[in-house]
């Protein structure tokens, strides 16, 4: 695929770099992920005020008004520096689907609240008996008077934690599992009958499992009409992972040749041997794969619904495939070094690995590559 930035992509690739570049160094990001936050919100601030938050929103918000390639560069450029920052759960997840489905009132508060670094968002979608499965929905929302009220549990929420509002999918209709039904609310997080576990996971960010009794959310859109939405959402979370993978991966990469470049061994450097030169450069072509497949899966994102999937299934896969190759390489030719939390390429290699985790693993997606193993690509 021949793909080249147009010149707003490139200076905001620009803006991305120089601002991971001067303001995340490691131990930036490592005082950072041991506060009570997970995060900064000075940083969070600087997002903003460079339009970060924006980007995949209308202008008339504030937005850039930007797709899947726009969103490729800012969350590659975020790999690169292993952000922490609720970027993924609440311009990418919560506010695209807040853009898709709400009415005119709540898309001019809410999203210009995100932009404007003002509100915290996290979608609550995924169910603990559904694994990746984001049809398995047994949260009912009732309607009570001119509002709705919401019971059930939510998985694995990403800065659930800290959010402050939740995007729930909740059931108004239809079989435990299934498109036909899904609803989307807004529930403020602090709301009476919400209830909140958080935790951080093993690659230093922040996540919740949460509880809803009789929780009042505000309906986005019609009920039963949040499917198609959801699955948008979802499609550019896909590409956001990819490219921040993939934003990794090159960090790794690079940080493992500069080691073996220093690194002595009987009195030579063992950058120097063959068999680790012809690792470092399947180490290079994995990252390639990957970098390739993302751009594919961001230029996919209006191609007809099983041809956008059926991209995106095989992007994510080689992400995990590719991902978790460089990772084990990166670790394994830094020997124990790679191996301490004080040394940056083991935080590399754990983000990369749990990217794989989220929004559907390497078998969640092969399985999905082999339903639509014979989409006709000609439909895009």
């Amino acid at each position: 695929m021949d793909f080249k930035l147009n010149d707003e992509q490139r200076m905001l690739e620009e803006t991305v770099g120089r601002l991971v570049r001067d303001g995340y160094p490691f131990d930036a990001r490592e005082k950072a992920r041991t506060s009570e936050l997970g995060y900064s919100t000075q940083m969070w601030q600087q997002f903003a005020e460079l339009g970060l938050l924006g980007v995949p929103f209308a202008e008339d918000f504030g937005g850039f008004n930007g797709g899947g390639p726009e969103l490729m560069v800012v969350a590659e450029g975020f790999g690169r520096g292993l952000v922490l920052e609720p970027y993924l759960a609440t311009v990418v997840l919560s506010g695209t689907l807040i853009d898709a489905l709400g009415n005119d009132a709540q898309k001019e508060s809410l999203i210009s609240a995100i932009v404007g670094g003002e509100l915290r968002l996290a979608l609550a979608a995924y169910e603990p008996e559904g694994r990746y499965d984001h049809t398995h929905v047994a949260t009912q929302a009732e309607k009570q008077g001119d509002s709705y009220v919401i019971s059930g549990r939510k998985a694995v929420v990403l800065h659930g934690d800290s959010a402050d509002k939740l995007v729930v999918i909740a059931r108004t209709g239809g079989e435990t599992r299934g498109r036909e039904g899904l609803s989307a609310f807004v529930v403020d997080a602090d709301a009476s009958g919400v209830s909140r576990r958080g935790y951080e996971t093993i690659d230093g960010l922040r996540a919740a499992e949460i509880h809803f009794d009789n929780a009042s959310g505000e309906l986005l859109g019609e009920e039963g009409g949040a499917a198609d939405a959801l699955e948008a959402s979802l499609a550019l979370g896909i590409v956001a992972l990819c490219a921040e993978a993939a934003g990794a991966m090159e960090v790794a990469c690079d940080q493992t040749l500069a080691y073996i470049k220093e690194r002595q061994q009987f009195g030579v450097a063992i950058g120097k041997f063959q068999a680790l030169q012809h690792r470092m450069v399947e180490m290079r072509m994995e990252l390639e794969k990957a970098r390739s497949m993302t751009i594919l899966a961001a230029c996919s994102l209006d191609a007809a619904p099983q041809v956008r999937a059926k991209r995106l299934a095989a992007a994510k896969a080689i992400i995990g495939k590719s991902g978790r190759k460089v990772a084990e390489e990166a670790i394994q030719l830094h020997g124990g070094m790679g191996m301490m939390e004080e040394t940056a390429v083991s935080h590399y290699a754990k983000r990369i690995v749990m990217i794989d985790h989220q929004l559907g693993d390497l078998g969640y997606h092969m399985q999905m590559l082999e339903s639509l193993l014979y989409v006709d690509e000609d439909a895009a």
